[in-house]
């Protein structure tokens, strides 16, 4: 009689590894494309600001006014942005994070939409909060699924790679507006554009996109042991009960503070570099929003290196980027909030310090247009390497906190 042998542990675990991979490979992707469409829907207007600038000109608007009342409608949307990493993201951690990236990328299709429909800078204004507002929810959608996707000794690996998303989406955005600016398209174009292009992405997403890996029948993933909630008997029940653990580390301060530095002078070469190419410089409107995707597609770079190399050198690694922008900057509203606030709170703390840092990205509109009108692009700069030099030395100190503190990572 023959003699049926059951498969084995080790024939089984092979394909279900392998389809683990290939879902969190696809989770990936769509997180990715997903926040990388909703910077068709950011970047537009710091591309389109020189045609803006232009047709307010033609209405008898002189060039300096033109300039910071667009800087004032930048500063209100970065500060809608702020609040609603303030107060919204949280929802994440109780309604999941796949909602949170549907409300993201709708709410810049609508938004964007209703922005190449008007020709008034209130209702300019008016959509362009709307925008901020609703995209200010998508980051800590990417944090809260990535949480429930990839055990904790990934973060880093997995926030640099996320944190490419707005980087090279940025970068796309400015190359392809720059192309559609080179065969004679006007700003409104360019605003549907990027509507269609994250219009997609919501479809995809809602389509596709699965909340954890316990759906597909895959074990939880691990969360940092270290994370403020680790002790905890049962997860928070209210709002207050997942902020307070966070803002009583000295640590998890730092790192908001250290994001509005950082988020200052990030969001201030976003939102003026096009410009400042063109006036400064001479470059054409559509060479200059080209030569715009320069800051973002490098700093992809740095980033996936940074990252890459967190998983292995945990503490070293917040010094060694400490004089670098984005690496640090990936780190902070991505695999430092990971650690933090872990599976129970990963979205709200990814909240916390993003919205903290767009406080400091407020004063890259307004107060960045007043500055550059009375002392010239020089004295932007000036302001940037002061808030850098500042920023490096709370770097520095971070550093001496997270050294007291070290746990072997879980391979």
């Amino acid at each position: 009689m023959a003699t049926v042998i059951g498969p084995t542990a080790a024939a089984i675990a092979v394909p279900a590894t392998r389809a683990l991979r290939f879902a969190q490979c696809r989770t990936l992707l769509l997180l990715f494309l997903g926040y990388a469409s909703c910077y068709f829907c950011r970047s537009n207007l710091s591309v389109a600001t020189p045609l803006l600038l232009d047709e307010l000109g033609r209405r008898g608007i002189s060039h300096a006014v033109a300039m910071v009342s667009i800087g004032s409608m930048a500063s209100w949307g970065v500060l809608a942005y702020a609040l609603g990493k303030w107060f919204l993201t949280g929802l994440g951690d109780y309604w999941g994070g796949k909602r949170n990236l549907l409300i993201a990328t709708g709410g810049a299709t609508a938004f964007t939409l209703l922005f190449a429909s008007g020709s008034t800078l209130p209702l300019f204004t008016l959509a362009w909060v709307g925008n901020r507002l609703t995209q200010s929810i998508g980051w800590s959608a990417l944090i809260k699924v990535s949480s429930r996707w990839f055990h904790y000794s990934r973060y880093g690996t997995v926030a640099a790679i996320l944190t490419c998303s707005y980087l090279l989406g940025d970068a796309a955005a400015r190359q392809s507006m720059g192309l559609l600016l080179q065969h004679g398209v006007g700003w409104r174009a360019l605003f549907v554009f990027g509507a269609s292009v994250a219009g997609l992405m919501f479809l995809a997403n809602l389509l596709f996109l699965r909340e954890s890996r316990t759906d597909e029948g895959h074990p939880e993933a691990v969360a940092n042991p270290r994370n403020v909630f680790s002790g905890a008997q049962s997860g928070p029940k209210n709002f207050v009960a997942l902020v307070l653990p966070l803002l009583r580390s000295r640590a998890f301060l730092m790192v908001c503070l250290l994001g509005f530095a950082a988020t200052m002078v990030r969001e201030t070469f976003n939102t003026w570099n096009a410009l400042y190419l063109r006036d400064f410089l001479g470059y054409s409107i559509s060479h200059s929003a080209a030569l715009s995707a320069i800051f973002p597609g490098v700093g992809a770079i740095s980033v996936l290196l940074a990252g890459w190399a967190s998983d292995r050198l945990p503490v070293a690694m917040t010094a060694i980027v400490a004089f670098c922008l984005l690496g640090p900057y990936s780190f902070l509203p991505g695999a430092f909030a990971l650690d933090f606030g872990g599976k129970q709170a990963g979205a709200v703390a990814s909240g916390l310090v993003d919205g903290t840092g767009y406080l400091g990205g407020v004063l890259a509109g307004y107060v960045m247009a007043r500055i550059a009108v009375a002392f010239g692009w020089g004295g932007v700069f000036i302001t940037l390497a002061v808030v850098s030099a500042l920023a490096a030395l709370g770097a520095c100190y971070l550093y001496v906190l997270n050294a007291r503190h070290v746990v072997a990572p879980l391979q």
